[in-house]
């Protein structure tokens, strides 16, 4: 089909839908980026969003590489900040050797945000391919662009990339379960940093990165080492010391040597794996709460899961993570308003604590969440319920004691594992039967596996469960992994050893 067909095609389907596409009155100044942002399905599961920072040839793109291929079974998209240059004027084009292509100005933020906003909502975007040879890029379709699109779906191939298709010039990039945004600047704005749900800062010498890029331009770019020179230190260096540096301090993560530290890209693979986990979960149920996930926290859960932790190690980091699942859970109860007055005269409307609050450990792993408890809610009451377990389906109720009114009171049920759910379902049951509302029982664990989360959930979807992680299952003996042993022994000292 010659050029001048497709062009008489393109006319006579003006006004006409195709594939989503309104032909009337489109042209290469439509801009799609300046579309409200609108999603087809608002609970649709939000992307987790990584930040990549750093100086020019940091080794960003390197380490955005190394966590698309540890992540092959997500789906991960790339975005790229260059992405996003201003077109120059031709004043500009003139004097391109005096443009500072390092400075935030160089950048259009808002079609930057527009973009992120639309993946984040689960829209599809076409990003622009910037031309570093003719400084412009070509965001918008043009009509022929369109009906090339229109043609391939009618076609029934769907364009994933249009980086196959340079004629097009634009980049087609769909929803996923990730995203990650390189680049040099994306710190430095603050709407940009609120879309992230992690922010890595790639920190590498000065010196090795003055060697790679003079390494690159010179044998990749075919430029002038005294040219590479002069402008790094007119521009790049000046830029980096007072707008790339600055950002550091948002960093979540600070990768020292790039794409050569594996262990830290091994680590961040792994907690995003875990969030991943605990993202589509929460989504799935509504009653599902998981305390926000710190290195701190991490780091805490990986000496008492580690096998060769000390006791004294085991049961302090234990005690700490759980007070943090208690204050959160604790969060959760009903509060009433309360004003006092202040040392200095002056009124503060403040809330008061649940005063009609117990608490049941299962024993006897829950009896080690009872310290944090009673350090939170002086004087409260605690109930113990004894439930035997054997495999998967052995489940039998051995003791009970609670509060002769605890059919009036909001309850937290402490239990530190929840694995199949049995012995969960079984306490929750007989609470239920003591006259205690669904609603009124907070129950709280330091993990979780996604069985027992689903068995749980399923069954009381008016009960909530509290947890500081979601593990990745349960093996042939119906224990959690990778879970922490058999957390009453090591914490309580009855271990084999």
């Amino acid at each position: 089909m010659g050029s001048k067909a497709i062009e008489d095609l393109i006319e006579a389907s003006s006004g006409v839908h195709f594939s989503g596409f309104h032909l009337e009155n489109t042209d290469a100044s439509s801009s799609i980026v300046d579309q409200p942002v609108t999603s087809s399905n608002e609970n649709a599961k939000q992307p987790f969003v990584i930040g990549v920072s750093g100086g020019a040839a940091s080794g960003k793109t390197t380490v955005c590489d190394m966590i698309i291929e540890q992540l092959h079974d997500q789906r991960v998209v790339l975005v790229n900040q260059d992405s996003f240059y201003h077109n120059l004027t031709p004043d500009e084009l003139q004097r391109v050797h005096e443009y500072n292509f390092d400075h935030p100005d160089a950048f259009s933020t808002e079609q930057l945000l527009c973009v992120m906003q639309k993946l984040k909502h689960g829209q599809p975007v076409d990003i622009p391919k910037y031309d570093f040879k003719s400084y412009k890029n070509n965001v918008f379709p043009s009509r022929r662009v369109i009906f090339w699109h229109m043609l391939f779906k009618l076609s029934s191939f769907f364009i994933i990339s249009f980086k196959s298709y340079p004629f097009l010039n634009v980049c087609k990039v769909n929803p996923s379960d990730v995203i990650i945004l390189e680049g040099i600047l994306i710190f430095h704005d603050p709407r940009v940093r609120d879309m992230m749900n992690m922010k890595i800062f790639v920190d590498t010498d000065a010196d090795v990165r003055l060697a790679r890029r003079i390494r690159r331009d010179t044998v990749e770019k075919g430029r002038d080492i005294g040219m590479v020179l002069d402008q790094y230190s007119k521009f790049v260096k000046p830029a980096f010391d007072d707008f790339i540096l600055p950002t550091k301090k948002y960093a979540d993560i600070i990768i020292p040597r790039g794409g050569d530290n594996h262990v830290a890209i091994d680590l961040i693979v792994q907690h995003i794996r875990t969030k991943l986990g605990q993202h589509d979960l929460c989504k799935i149920y509504p009653n599902l709460y998981v305390i926000q996930s710190t290195f701190q926290i991490r780091g805490m859960h990986t000496l008492i899961r580690d096998a060769e932790a000390t006791k004294h190690d085991f049961v302090f980091y234990s005690d700490r993570l759980i007070r943090l699942v208690v204050e959160h859970g604790l969060g959760h109860l009903p509060f009433t308003e309360k004003p006092v007055i202040t040392p200095t005269g002056s009124v503060y409307t403040g809330v008061d604590f649940c005063k009609r609050l117990c608490g049941v450990s299962v024993i006897r792993s829950g009896e080690s969440m009872e310290n944090a408890l009673r350090a939170c809610c002086k004087g409260i009451k605690i109930g113990k319920i004894l439930i035997h377990r054997e495999g998967d389906n052995g489940q039998e109720l051995i003791y009970e004691k609670l509060p002769t009114d605890i059919s009036d009171r909001q309850v937290l049920l402490l239990d530190p594992i929840l694995g199949t759910g049995n012995s969960a379902i079984q306490a929750i049951t007989l609470l239920i039967k003591k006259g205690v509302p669904e609603s009124n029982i907070i129950f709280l664990n330091l993990i979780s596996a996604p069985k027992g989360v689903h068995e749980v959930c399923k069954r009381f979807p008016r009960l909530k469960i509290v947890t500081s992680e979601i593990e990745l299952g349960l093996n042939e003996d119906f224990r959690v992994v990778p879970g922490m042993g058999e957390f009453g022994d090591r914490y309580f000292g009855t271990d084999d050893e």
